[in-house]
């Protein structure tokens, strides 16, 4: 029986996780590649968590299947470093996914500005909707989701059942602090978004996204003025109607 969303219990999410409770963020890479193949891809979003975690992919799978979600509304110096990226680990499967509607097709349909008037709107149109596409083609998808990030993420596994897209969600990083994460950046020379040296710990749409001030919640600059903290790539609930 192949393994996937439709076939797993809450006993089979379990019994992995405390298979892998002992193990290290590569082992669970291993496991993840071993277990599901060509039929697992990496979403990146290119912040600090995403340049350990494909420095890591690539020590097991060096052609390995890694997206982004491209909004169009990026910062310039998050697209520089997915040009970095792809030049330091030339194995790697990159690729861009663009939303249906452009920039323009968007603004005529929904207004200029739908990151403020409907922020949820905005991200299922530009983020979650081609993030469905993709993993309607995949078992399971890697995330570098870390259990200190947040509270919506601290009871976080390594193996994760996700009813928002009925895939089966991987995260290698859950035990990571965020001092591990540049200690190893820094320690593997690796590259990183410019902006995180511009008091950007979370970095997003550029429209949604501002500077921190020092003591204040790492993701408190994303959509900032509004309730919204998340995407909701990582709210494990069912789709909008």
């Amino acid at each position: 029986m192949s393994i996937s969303y439709q076939t797993l219990e809450d006993a089979d999410y379990k019994g992995w996780n405390e298979q892998l409770n002992q193990k290290d963020s590569l082992d669970v890479l291993k496991w993840a590649f071993a277990t599901f193949g060509d039929e697992l891809v990496y979403s990146c979003s290119f912040g600090a968590e995403g340049m350990v975690l494909i420095d890591l992919i690539s020590k097991v799978k060096k052609d390995a299947k890694i997206i982004f979600l491209d909004t169009d509304f990026h910062f310039k110096e998050t697209y520089e470093l997915i040009e970095k990226v792809k030049n330091r680990y030339p194995e790697l499967q990159i690729e861009l996914i663009k939303p249906s509607l452009t920039p323009i097709e968007q603004a005529s349909e929904y207004g200029e500005v739908l990151w403020k008037t409907n922020p949820d709107l905005c991200c299922q149109i530009r983020k979650l909707t081609p993030l469905e596409g993709v993993l309607s083609k995949h078992r399971a998808w890697i995330s570098g989701l870390r259990r200190e990030q947040s509270p919506t993420r601290a009871n976080t596994q390594f193996i994760n059942r996700d009813d928002r897209f009925k895939s089966i969600k991987v995260c290698p990083l859950i035990h990571w602090t965020e001092e591990e994460i540049w200690m190893y950046i820094k320690l593997h020379q690796l590259s990183y978004n410019a902006l995180h040296d511009q008091n950007f710990p979370s970095i997003g749409c550029e429209y949604c996204t501002k500077a921190v001030l020092p003591g204040e919640d790492p993701r408190s600059g994303r959509w900032a003025g509004t309730q919204k903290t998340e995407c909701g790539l990582h709210l494990n609930n069912q789709p909008k109607k």
